[in-house]
């Protein structure tokens, strides 16, 4: 009694020293002050400063395409794994957060034998055992190793519901991407299409003309031969669309012949009729997912070096039992035995024990550089996507000037032949002049589609509602 005495104020004082020791309190770091600012791409007329919202596609006021992102959203198999992973990761915080608990066991048995002294005896009695017992135990978090540790755990689960966003975020995008290729490649079709008939009317004008002696048999071998280019060029884009449909089945969650009709409807690339709000670096830090989950995971690697910390220090468990046995249950608990006592456990190798923290403390800067480089990565895939969308619609715009006056060339150029003031190549000069700028402001269009996407994707998601 009296060594016991002398023992608990030490053991106060170093559980004392444990419990401030065991690791810093975890700090959101703050943003750079360039990074909250407004974007450099955010003065255009195409954006505007507004906070976008989680369900962007809406913006493309398309009922179909809101449908498949929301059976994407619900059937998608990547959607899938990441909730898995989600469910999973809340589990564990369950699990480390019951080691905290008072840990109860129970436990009871019968056994039937023989005695030695009725063997001895020549007795033929066999004898029933009977043993029960519980037990109790609940381990003081003095050093905050437990404490560390559901916090750890709650940090990788939070990440993971940020991963979990970010799937979603991809995904929405990819349904999205697919049904505008589709959309697009239909578009790109049927201009191309359209100039295979000009192309058909043209050549037949040249051969009345040739039958005639106003043209020879290379001006409709030229035009023939041009026709037949463009033609080609129709298997190649049906080949696209019929890719992008497939796609849009696998992402959300169809084989091929499951996907709906109305899928593959559109024949129109997709557009838009209002600026698209990006908001600022501030706002885009702040619903980013993959930055959201890279803070959570630093905090989680921040705790770990507390868990590790603890490791210097003592714990203390308070346990206890009772139980008894006898031959029936009647005397099962007569006599009874019981015990209760605090234990003591100290870990001896401190050596290992500080290679944990360092490994911990190690972790940590890893997580840090990581969550510093999401930062980085989110703004400059921003103001690359917003670069990006701009100088393709200053592209398109220049495209549909040549196109607009190409077609117009192409009505003076035929006049012109009919009064046979030019001769057919100069015609045929002219509709492959008007033919390629046709097909380069289709292009143009799909591509503008894919460039808006990846703007929707790079301003992430809100999914927290």
């Amino acid at each position: 009694m009296i060594m016991t005495k002398r023992l608990l104020p030490i053991a106060a004082s170093v559980l004392a020293l444990a419990a401030c020791a065991s690791g810093s309190d975890y700090a959101a770091r703050p943003l750079p002050t360039t990074a909250a600012a407004p974007f450099l791409g955010s003065t255009s007329p195409l954006v505007s400063t507004a906070q976008p919202a989680g369900d962007w596609w809406r913006l493309y006021r398309d009922p179909v395409l809101d449908r498949l992102v929301a059976d994407a959203l619900a059937a998608n198999t990547d959607v899938r794994v990441a909730a898995g992973r989600l469910e999973r990761a809340r589990a564990l915080v369950r699990q480390t957060r019951a080691a905290r608990e008072p840990q109860i066991g129970a436990n009871a048995g019968a056994q039937l034998g023989r005695s030695p002294q009725a063997i001895a005896g020549g007795e033929g009695g066999i004898d029933l055992q009977l043993d029960a017992g519980l037990s109790v135990a609940y381990e003081f978090d003095l050093a905050g190793r437990l404490s560390r540790s559901v916090e750890a755990a709650r940090g990788d689960a939070a990440a993971a519901a940020f991963e979990a966003d970010a799937v979603r975020v991809l995904v929405v995008a990819d349904t999205t991407r697919a049904y505008a290729d589709a959309a697009s490649a239909a578009k790109r079709i049927a201009v191309a299409e359209r100039i295979v008939g000009l192309l058909d009317r043209s050549l037949a004008l040249t051969e009345r003309r040739r039958v005639v002696g106003l043209a020879t048999g290379l001006d409709t071998a030229r035009i023939a031969a041009l026709r037949d280019q463009r033609r080609a060029e129709v298997p190649l884009l049906e080949a696209d669309r019929t890719a992008a449909l497939l796609r849009l089945a696998t992402l959300t969650g169809r084989t091929p012949r499951d996907l709906p009709a109305v899928a593959a409807a559109r024949n129109d690339t997709l557009t838009l009729d209002q600026p698209i709000p990006v908001g600022d670096g501030a706002g885009l830090l702040a619903r980013r997912p993959d930055v959201r989950a890279a803070e959570r995971r630093l905090a989680a690697a921040t705790a770990r070096i507390g868990v590790a910390t603890a490791d210097l220090y003592p714990s203390i468990s308070l346990g206890g039992s009772i139980g008894g046995s006898g031959t029936n249950v009647s005397n099962l608990l007569n006599p009874l035995s019981w015990l209760v006592g605090p234990l003591l456990n100290w870990t001896a190798n401190r050596s290992a024990t500080r290679a944990r923290i360092a490994t911990a403390e190690a972790d940590s800067r890893i997580a840090l550089a990581q969550f510093d480089g999401s930062i980085l990565t989110a703004l400059q895939e921003t103001e690359t996507a917003l670069s990006a969308y701009q100088r393709l619609e200053q592209r398109r715009a220049a495209l549909a000037s040549a196109r607009t006056q190409a077609e117009a060339v192409v009505r003076r150029t035929r006049a012109l032949q009919r009064e046979g003031q030019i001769s057919s190549l100069e015609l045929l000069d002219a509709e492959r002049t008007y033919a390629d700028a046709e097909a380069a402001v289709a292009q143009s269009d799909a591509g503008i589609a894919n460039a808006q996407i990846d703007l929707f994707r790079a301003l992430g998601g809100d999914w927290r509602r």
